[in-house]
């Protein structure tokens, strides 16, 4: 940011201007007597450029960082690699202050963007249709069951058990209020019980949401569970990891209604859990259903190519009754973090990548299972991440572990305190065989 401090004499000639002596008198005028702090408020003296750059560097030292430790973390935000490209892209000034396109004719470029997002999405997921306005998949989610729901007309949905918490919990959230009643789907060892499935659909639902991989990161048996919903004239909305879909069937393949997912992992930071960008894609019969906004190619006059707003189906732009959503942003830079990771990875790319995560985690996996004192939630197939049981409180373990620098994952009883034991270890393409081997002997010491 660019330091533009003003010369006395500027300071006077806008005070002038404004009808007033001093800043004092300025303050005075705009905050109340009674609310003004006149007497120190513990501000250290000035300091010249360089010691204020010292002094926020050494506070900045303190924080914690992935980059500072090995990270096992996942449950939704993970510690993938995010190529140089992307924020160098990003940070050109015309993506970064671009504002919503309502005007199509100065907004080309940034249409253009969400347009070609949209179109790898589609061809990612193996969908019809994508918007770009979703905030994280919780929210893509909800929206799904809202859209589902409008679809069909049936005020009752099913949820697994296996989606994530906090997605189901935002879902709950959305519906409260809209007379929506949402039953979980139990699981057994680890993916969604089938037979209880059969029992559950035996009433009328607009939906069925499921999460492929599951929260625990086990994989469900998605071609069996569509079969099963679609016979019931159910919709099928399957909440996907994207960057498994190089090695993992598309939603499109298994015949899924609707599509959501998190692309955290395609070119964004993990932050402190933030931003994170929902991404939401359909089968072409409900593309009036979609919540957001869905940008179109055209032509004009002239015949060339151009960009447009095709269906806005927010209370900004149409009458409130009629809108999908009030989601009212479009992540663009978020969505253009992705499309740019997306498009440098390539068609290949995004195989080699889950292949990469596929053995890094059944090394760690097959590694682990030598451990005494230690087993596994279950042992069906996994993508990235997967539940391991200990003999002592899985937070004691963690707690160690933070010692050789290693964040050792999430422990479950975050989310349930009967699952005290365990803990959920995600592993990304950037573990290296010296970290997980090392992740492997600080584990066997931890228990």
């Amino acid at each position: 940011m660019h330091y533009l401090p003003l010369t006395p004499q500027d300071e006077k000639a806008i005070l002038a201007r404004i009808g007033v002596a001093t800043f004092q008198e300025l303050l005075d005028k705009v905050i109340p007597g009674e609310i003004q702090h006149r007497g120190a408020i513990g501000l250290p003296a000035a300091m010249s450029e360089t010691e204020i750059h010292s002094l926020l560097k050494k506070i900045t030292g303190q924080n914690s960082h992935t980059d500072d430790f090995i990270s096992f973390l996942g449950a939704g935000v993970y510690d993938h690699y995010l190529p140089a490209i992307v924020d160098n892209l990003i940070s050109r000034s015309e993506f970064y202050t671009a504002y919503t396109p309502y005007q199509a004719e100065v907004s080309q470029g940034t249409l253009q963007s969400i347009f070609e997002y949209q179109s790898v999405i589609c061809e990612l997921t193996g969908m019809d249709i994508s918007n770009a306005s979703m905030y994280d998949l919780g929210s893509a989610l909800a929206e799904a069951c809202h859209m589902a729901n409008a679809i069909k007309g049936k005020n009752r949905l099913i949820i697994s058990d296996l989606v994530h918490p906090y997605y189901q919990k935002v879902a709950q959230t959305y519906t409260r209020e809209c007379c929506i009643e949402i039953v979980r789907c139990p699981s057994r060892n680890g993916v969604l019980d089938l037979e209880a499935l059969k029992e559950l659909l035996k009433e009328e639902a607009s939906c069925v949401a499921i999460q492929q991989p599951n929260f625990y990161g086990y994989l469900d048996a998605t071609g069996e569970i569509e079969k099963v919903v679609h016979q019931h004239d159910t919709l099928l909305i399957a909440a996907v990891d994207p960057l498994s879909l190089g090695v993992v069937a598309p939603p499109g393949e298994y015949n899924a209604d609707i599509c959501v997912g998190e692309g955290q992992g395609m070119g964004i930071a993990q932050g402190f859990g933030g931003p994170l960008l929902g991404f939401f894609s359909a089968r072409m019969e409900f593309a009036r259903y979609l919540p957001g906004r869905i940008v179109g190619e055209t032509v004009d006059r002239e015949g060339k190519r151009g960009f447009v707003l095709t269906l806005q189906t927010r209370e900004q732009h149409i009458r409130r009754e009629k809108a999908t959503s009030n989601i009212c942003t479009n992540e663009a830079l978020c969505a253009l973090s992705s499309l740019i990771y997306l498009c440098a990875l390539g068609k290949q790319g995004i195989v080699e990548l889950g292949n990469l995560i596929l053995a890094k985690s059944h090394y760690l996996r097959d590694r682990l299972s030598r451990l005494p004192g230690l087993k596994f939630f279950s042992n069906r197939e996994f993508f990235k991440e997967f539940v391991v049981e200990t003999e002592k409180p899985a937070v004691e373990i963690v707690d160690r572990m933070l010692d050789q620098k290693i964040f050792a994952g999430v422990p479950l009883s975050i989310f349930d305190p009967k699952m005290a034991n365990r803990l959920l270890v995600a592993v990304t393409e950037k573990r290296t065989k010296e970290e997980i081997d090392r992740y492997v002997d600080g584990l066997a010491k931890a228990l």
